[in-house]
């Protein structure tokens, strides 16, 4: 029997994005800092033309704006995968927005 098709999508958590991306070898967690996006381990540092977002998600918290989150699957031009999180909205690190911005090659993919 195939399911009833409503409408309506089933949301997915940060958690749930989170565990999908790990599993599709998006391991590295990447950072922001002064000069650029870095490994956590900061032995890598990357400038808005060396990498690719492949996809995001946003998260909207219910009752708390502090609950705003964007989530960003990323590739570097060394073939590095991984994460970056943050908050969106006013309480967006600038630092990680300006980096955003700067970055051409931004794909959001439709869910399947």
């Amino acid at each position: 029997m195939k399911p009833k098709e409503d409408g309506t999508q089933t949301m997915q958590t940060l958690a749930d994005c989170l565990n999908k991306a790990v599993i599709d070898g998006y391991s590295e967690n990447f950072k922001v800092a002064t000069k650029g996006l870095t490994t956590e381990d900061e032995k890598s540092i990357y400038h808005p033309g060396d990498i690719t977002i492949t996809n995001f998600y946003r998260f909207e918290g219910y009752s708390d704006p502090q609950d705003n989150a964007i989530l960003y699957l990323i590739e570097t031009n060394d073939g590095k995968k991984g994460t970056l999180m943050d908050a969106y909205g006013v309480y967006a690190e600038a630092k990680v927005s300006n980096f955003i911005r700067q970055v051409e090659d931004i794909q959001k993919k439709s869910k399947s």
